[in-house]
């Protein structure tokens, strides 16, 4: 069993995740807690796009951004989400800010992951992304992962 040395630790940071006008049903909540192996974020969504067909369950790409706002304009409304998040200028997917997709459950979704690759005070004041399609972890500069269709801005819990 892997200590991560998290019995007493709660949450530094989270995220509301608010889908866009088109996905307004799309809502949720990360959490990022500091570990001695990283950080350990947790995420909850509802209201993801969901079809019944057997192979088409929808998985969808997620990713830290290295913008500080949940806005943008008609062609995106998250335009000012920027890029991926990204200090060490790696090539996707080694970006400080890439994260293993959302795997839809009947337009449900819950991830837990731990990562060295940022520490929650890095990220504070950045945003989370959803995605409407997989990211396919090859195609420059962010995996081809469609429009953005939720975000969240990361705030430090008081």
């Amino acid at each position: 069993m892997i200590n991560l040395n998290i019995a007493s630790s709660k949450p530094q940071a989270f995220a509301v995740i608010k889908g866009s006008e088109k996905y307004p049903d799309i809502t949720g909540i990360a959490e990022f807690q500091e570990t001695a192996k990283g950080v350990l974020l947790t995420v909850r969504v509802n209201g993801l796009p969901y079809n019944n067909e057997k192979c088409h369950n929808g998985i969808y790409g997620f990713h830290i951004h290295k913008g500080a706002s949940c806005t943008g304009n008609e062609s995106d409304p998250f335009a000012d989400t920027l890029t991926h998040y990204d200090p060490n200028n790696c090539p996707h997917p080694y970006h400080a800010g890439d994260l293993p997709p959302l795997f839809g459950n009947k337009g449900s979704a819950y991830m837990s992951v731990l990562t060295d690759r940022f520490t929650t005070d890095e990220i504070l004041g950045k945003t989370l992304v959803i995605h409407s399609m997989a990211d396919d972890f090859r195609t420059q500069p962010s995996g081809d992962s469609g429009e953005k269709i939720a975000c969240g801005v990361i705030k430090h819990i008081n």
